[in-house]
């Protein structure tokens, strides 16, 4: 079987190492209409990340389709593992890549079970019926060799990263009509679905000096989240709701895996992650 997160690295730096001489053969865009020339299209992009859940086939796939170099910097939501069968080989892949690449790499709530799971041994009964299984059987197929390397790489994970822009990036959302700086309680940065439900259920005539507008989505230029799959409302793509991207499109379920550039909003997908993993459920 191919070696995934060896031969993925490799291939990523081989995109770089061609340059720009490959972008210019593979890729051409057009953002709202406008052709975008190479070198702004290329001068670090900063690409969001979605949900993965153990699909890595999907992530080699797609950070190929969108031409990552080291240049790039890539913000990952969070939950990388309970799905598909590469937990193991995601977290690897994940560890070798942001010492070659810029990378922010933030908790997702699958990412917090799994790390108790490995401490301390918990056997959630509902993490292990959504996806946990999976995540168990590749840990145990692999042995305990670097089960201290995978905890140290949990613990690092981030809860919420703010950009120069002032654009916030997180797994699930927060609940402080402050901001991030006053949330009560961690959990709720890898926990939370109000965020999303309140963007969603807004009219979009609303205006932002308009009384009733949520004070929590003022604070930010944009916001962007993963945790609650848009195939929810049956979306593949990254959905804009108030000034809330998600960009969890059901990775872990029949949906693709989604790389976003956040400046010009052009996205790049893998095939249905499914498709991937013949004969593995996901979390469907």
């Amino acid at each position: 079987m191919w070696n995934y997160v060896s031969d993925g690295i490799k291939r990523l730096r081989g995109l770089q190492e061609a340059g720009r001489g490959y972008a210019k053969r593979y890729f051409s865009f057009k953002v709202y209409g406008q052709n975008v020339g190479y070198s702004d299209f290329c001068a670090m992009r900063t690409l969001v990340v979605g949900d993965i859940h153990g699909g890595l086939r999907a992530l080699v796939q797609v950070l190929e389709r969108a031409g990552v170099t080291a240049e790039d910097r890539l913000i990952f939501l969070g939950d990388y593992v309970d799905g598909w069968s590469e937990a193991v080989e995601t977290v690897n892949f994940l560890i070798a890549l942001r010492d070659s690449h810029s990378c922010v790499l933030l908790r997702g709530n699958h990412d917090a079970l799994c790390h108790d799971w490995l401490h301390e041994g918990k056997d959630n009964p509902l993490w292990l019926q959504h996806g946990g299984v999976a995540t168990i059987k590749s840990y145990e197929s692999k042995g305990n060799g670097f089960r201290q390397r995978h905890l140290d790489f949990y613990r690092g994970l981030e809860n919420y990263y703010l950009d120069e822009k002032n654009r916030l990036f997180l797994h699930a959302g927060f609940t402080n009509l402050k901001g991030v700086e006053h949330e009560y309680f961690d959990t709720t940065f890898y926990w939370d679905r109000t965020l999303w439900e309140l963007a969603l259920s807004m009219n979009p005539k609303l205006s932002e000096e308009a009384a009733f507008y949520p004070q929590r989505l003022t604070h930010y230029q944009e916001i962007y989240i993963g945790h609650t799959p848009v195939t929810r409302i049956g979306k593949t793509h990254p959905i804009k709701a108030a000034n809330v991207w998600n960009i969890d499109t059901g990775a872990a379920f029949r949906g693709p895996l989604t790389i976003m550039d956040v400046n010009t909003k052009e996205f790049w997908q893998s095939d249905p992650v499914h498709t991937l993993y013949p004969g593995e459920a996901g979390r469907n």
